[in-house]
């Protein structure tokens, strides 16, 4: 098995912090979305990950792919990138790893965290992730017939015709199947709005019989913009503490502070004369110090000072001291 990860979008709704990180390397609850997210797909797909292709624009640099190698391999695998330097949408974006496609893949597009429990219907032709939502029409829904396969894929209807939405993790059985697909969408220039459309291949692959198969998340979590990634943060750290996972490294210095969790605190961080939590991540090297932080993400090697946060986003390298509450200040900021 292997697992394409598109992420060549810097991420604009996530200003000031993807100024300098890619959003797919901010961290959640300790660990980057993309590192999170793999973990997860590994875990349902339940087999061997051969290989992790991860596609990014060329100007994230050298750092950026050393840091996505490395996370390939924590979970085994080899890691391999692939550049796509225009954004020509998401039929494009795979292709640029067809040199990876063979054999059953993952397709997984790295703004997006899940919590699921079921079976890989890996006799499936393709397993495309969905979550019931509220409101469909924002969303590409799927549609069913009784024997729980996929008939129809429908793009923010403005009727009502399923709550299913589709989140952007896609199983095939072939790559190759895909990769044909795909090619054919590009080579015949088959575009909307200037961009080619992976739902075109879904579509054209189900005219040719391919079975498609749902597979049912239980919780779906966005990183598109800085409140709700604030929220996902809450929401790992809670799942997480509930898993029994200890997220406080032992390195932590704690004078005259409380810490409610749950709370993700890395290596090396001072806290004095604080009250952290709950739901806060704080990145290593921090420093907290006579202040108030709940519902909020922390990023590495920053000092908060004097403060009373709450819903709050704070970049790596940052000094913060003052009296705002609801703050999104990027790397190497500095409020004081």
């Amino acid at each position: 098995m292997k697992i394409i990860v598109p992420m060549a979008g810097r991420g604009s709704r996530l200003r000031p912090h993807t100024l300098t990180t890619p959003k797919p390397l901010i961290p959640i609850a300790g660990k980057p979305i993309v590192h999170r997210l793999v973990e997860d797909i590994a875990k349902v797909i339940n087999q061997p990950i051969e290989e992790i292709a991860f596609i990014i624009h060329e100007s994230f640099g050298k750092d950026v792919e050393k840091d996505l190698i490395a996370i390939a391999e924590k979970l085994g695998s080899k890691g391999t990138i692939y550049y796509q330097n225009e954004a020509l949408g998401t039929a494009h974006a795979i292709l640029c790893a067809k040199e990876s496609m063979q054999g059953p893949i993952v397709v997984a597009y790295a703004d997006t965290l899940f919590r699921a429990d079921f079976s890989l219907d890996a006799t499936a032709d393709s397993v495309i992730w969905v979550k019931a939502v509220e409101d469909p029409s924002a969303f590409g829904v799927i549609q069913l017939n009784d024997k729980n396969e996929i008939v129809d894929f429908v793009e923010k209807p403005k009727e009502f015709v399923s709550d299913l939405a589709i989140i952007g993790i896609y199983f095939f059985k072939s790559a190759e199947n895909l990769r044909s697909e795909l090619e054919y969408l590009i080579d015949n220039n088959i575009e909307k709005g200037g961009e080619y459309q992976l739902t075109d291949a879904l579509e054209n692959m189900k005219q040719k019989g391919l079975r498609f198969v749902p597979g049912k998340v239980d919780e779906w979590m966005d990183c598109g913009n800085k409140n709700v990634t604030v929220d996902t943060n809450n929401r790992m750290l809670n799942f997480l503490h509930a898993d029994g996972e200890n997220m406080v490294a032992a390195s932590v210095v704690i004078e005259n502070s409380r810490i409610i969790e749950p709370c993700y605190i890395g290596e090396n961080v001072t806290i004095k004369n604080a009250t952290v939590g709950p739901n806060v991540s704080l990145g290593n090297n921090s420093i907290v110090e006579n202040a108030t932080i709940k519902n909020s993400l922390i990023q590495t090697n920053s000092t908060i000072k004097n403060a009373d946060l709450d819903n709050a986003m704070v970049g790596n390298h940052a000094k913060f001291d003052g009296k705002f509450t609801n703050i999104s200040i990027g790397d190497y900021s500095v409020l004081e």
